[in-house]
């Protein structure tokens, strides 16, 4: 007997997760690997975070407050935005699944840019939507032209900002363009996951659109800059009727109490952030000068990691790299085949991946 799995689940394929340093290290035989793979802060959680940690673990025997009370009450009042219009996700990636599951019909289509993140795709072909990618313009998004494939079917549209895996960003000017010229019965979705890493100053913060534009979804997320990958938790502004209907969908314990915890603590840790994005600026730079000096094409980033352009096989470059136990993002999954995405990692991280990557180049 074979059951049938839904047509459209036929088409997905599982997300690659990159591969912990344990499996590297035991698969390669190697030791001290270091993990340049998934874009996480290289100076660990934030310290306020490990400290509300230790003083909760005894508390870990309860199931967490579903509706996580004091962390939206601290994040509304941090951003100055009404609790009614905040939703928490297990990471803000399973947002962007809720908001397929709750607004996105079979044969609706969104509209995202070529090479974002594959999770917007996929939200889609889950409910059997269409996922329509509009050209990037020197590795950078076109917004201009996502106006000319709105049609009588679009549902979302999706703009991940700056963009992963490409690392890119999208003006102030031109989103206000956008969100301007978008019918309101369409849903804007942007993602700000690497917000706390931008420097320039065209960037837009696009909270300051959700009071004029009622379909406009805001997201943004602990796992980079605050240091919680391992927990697992996002966060999302929206319209209270956007909200709501995702609250529809959601998991009632879908944020587990120690993300909730932590997330608490890490959002008043200024000093972590700040010292993060310093450092993060830093490091960048060190690399911008070693690719240079190794006349190795890459694109300027605004987050924690930078796309690297080998102009031969990414795949087999990763593998190399983790044989010499550097684990780094090949980007097949993007079509980017040519490409690698390295973490802006330590200082001695970094040096580590250079010092590899120079041997790996040599033998190429």
């Amino acid at each position: 007997m074979t059951i049938e799995i839904r047509d459209c689940i036929k088409a997905l394929q599982p997300y690659p997760p990159g591969k912990p340093i344990e499996e590297v290290e035991r698969e390669y035989g190697v030791t001290e690997a270091v993990k340049l793979a998934s874009n996480e802060n290289p100076l660990g959680p934030s310290p306020k975070a490990i400290k509300a940690l230790k003083n909760n673990l005894n508390s870990l025997n309860r199931y967490p407050d579903g509706n996580a009370y004091y962390l939206k009450k601290a994040i509304s009042e941090k951003f100055k935005i009404s609790e009614e219009r905040i939703v928490l996700g297990n990471g803000s990636d399973e947002i962007v699944m809720l908001l397929a599951l709750a607004f996105i019909n079979p044969g609706e289509e969104i509209i995202v840019s070529q090479y974002s993140f594959v999770r917007y795709k996929m939200g889609a072909q889950l409910m059997g939507a269409r996922c329509i990618e509009v050209p990037l313009v020197d590795y950078q998004h076109s917004l201009g032209d996502f106006l000319h494939c709105v049609t009588s079917k679009t549902k979302a549209i999706f703009i991940d900002n700056p963009m992963n895996p490409i690392g890119t960003m999208a003006t102030r000017k031109k989103m206000e363009k956008l969100l301007e010229k978008i019918a309101d019965r369409i849903l804007i979705v942007v993602d700000e996951a690497y917000f706390e890493y931008v420097k320039d100053k065209k960037y837009p913060n696009c909270l300051e659109y959700i009071d004029q534009y009622p379909n406009l979804v805001v997201l943004r997320t602990f796992s980079k800059i605050y240091g919680l990958a391992g927990l697992r938790i996002g966060y999302g502004f929206s319209s209270p009727e956007i909200i709501n209907g995702i609250e529809c969908v959601r998991p009632p314990f879908n944020v587990n109490s120690a993300a909730q915890i932590a997330g608490l603590a890490a959002l008043s840790d200024n000093k972590f952030v700040k010292k993060s994005a310093k450092y993060n600026q830093k490091q960048k730079k060190f690399l911008y000068k070693e690719l240079d000096n190794l006349k190795i094409k890459y694109i300027e980033s605004h987050t924690n990691f930078i796309l690297i352009n080998l102009d031969s096989n990414g795949n087999q470059v990763s593998e190399d790299l983790m044989k010499k136990g550097v684990i780094v993002r090949p980007l097949g999954v993007y079509n980017l085949n040519n490409f690698i995405r390295v973490t802006i990692g330590t200082e001695e991280e970094n040096i580590k991946f250079i010092k590899a990557f120079k041997e790996v180049l040599s033998k190429s």
